[in-house]
């Protein structure tokens, strides 16, 4: 049995012209793929699917939620995510999908799954670093947090501690007094 065969869109009894699709994405989708960076996912997404006489554009969009781990602190928060991809669809003598922005299907076929699509379009949309918002206004208070700040406040003062030492380097002045004996 096809996972994905709710994402399967049969276009061959479509009209030419605009078609839209909505899917509602959680972790059921993410289970598919083996992929469990989320904790907690509820993304919608839109498809339009505008049918021509020689090929398909698909437009995908994609807006919601995604609960993941803070990088700094390894709380979890729900971040907001949004995106969106354009996909064209040719046909030609045998399947090629190695373009990103192009897919070329044999003669013939009848449907299109684009499970994978809504896959990577969502999981490159999340962002590598992932920062708790209270992380950047101040109002998270964890363990963590304060350990970090005690940490970056010695690297700080150790590091003005060795400029001072840097300046102060007799090489330095026996140059500096070369320049002005002339």
């Amino acid at each position: 049995m096809n996972k994905t065969k709710e994402y399967v869109i049969p276009f061959v009894g479509l009209k030419l012209g605009k078609h839209q699709f909505e899917y509602q994405v959680g972790n059921a989708f993410f289970e598919i793929f083996d992929y469990d960076e989320f904790q907690n996912s509820d993304i919608k997404v839109n498809v339009v699917l505008e049918k021509k006489s020689t090929m398909l554009e698909l437009t995908f969009k994609h807006k919601g939620t995604v609960n993941v781990p803070c990088d700094l602190t390894s709380e979890d928060f729900d971040m907001p995510i949004k995106g969106d991809m354009k996909l064209i669809v040719r046909f030609g003598e045998a399947f090629n999908n190695d373009n990103e922005e192009l897919l070329i299907l044999p003669f013939g076929e009848f449907e299109i799954d684009i499970a994978q699509y809504i896959y990577e379009m969502i999981a490159l949309s999340v962002p590598l670093r992932r920062v708790h918002p209270g992380v950047k206004d101040g109002s998270l208070k964890t363990e963590a947090l304060e350990k970090l700040n005690e940490l970056a406040l010695k690297e700080q003062t150790e590091e003005k501690e060795e400029e001072k030492e840097e300046n102060i380097d007799p090489r330095w002045d026996k140059l500096k007094q070369l320049l002005t004996d002339k």
